[in-house]
């Protein structure tokens, strides 16, 4: 190999390091993703509760389960009732009562209205954590409710 060849093969790989060692320090100074967390309070022995969990982390959530019930959460953050569903979670500032899925939860974090949070009030089969392989593929029609502060709700998306 002659001088001039030898001399470009290691200016190549000089060029081609330099290259690799800029792009490790793009990555080092990029902003890491974040994962938005949240409490969930449930029954311990649930396990719709558990699989709606596996959803919200499939889905790139990092949730802090409570196994004491839900009942006093739910009264304690100020969601109705008769909104009431197995499991209540707390994202963000946000309340989100029931199987409500995680694109919703998304959705909200984007839009970030001025209100109390998600509800999908009783067990609608065929939501997260509802649509196992023990309903055989069915799947109710379900609304999630945007509910408002003083408890009135409104249509926030339609699941069939």
């Amino acid at each position: 190999m002659t001088k001039i060849a030898l001399h470009k093969s290691f200016a190549s790989r000089r060029r081609f390091v330099g290259l690799l060692a800029s792009l490790g320090a793009v990555r080092a100074f990029a902003a890491p993703a974040q994962t938005v967390a949240v409490q969930v309070w449930k029954d311990p022995n649930c396990g719709c509760c558990k699989d709606w969990i596996a959803h919200l982390e499939d889905k790139g959530f990092r949730v802090s389960a409570y196994d004491q019930g839900n009942a006093a959460a739910r009264a304690r953050l100020g969601m109705p009732k008769k909104l009431g569903s197995c499991h209540t979670a707390l994202v963000q500032g946000y309340v989100v009562e029931g199987h409500v899925p995680a694109a919703d939860i998304h959705r909200l974090l984007k839009v970030r209205p001025g209100a109390l949070g998600l509800a999908v009030p009783g067990m609608p089969i065929g939501s997260p954590g509802m649509d196992g392989p023990a309903y055989r593929g069915r799947h109710d029609r379900y609304e999630v409710l945007l509910v408002q502060k003083d408890g009135s709700t409104t249509v926030f998306s339609n699941h069939s």
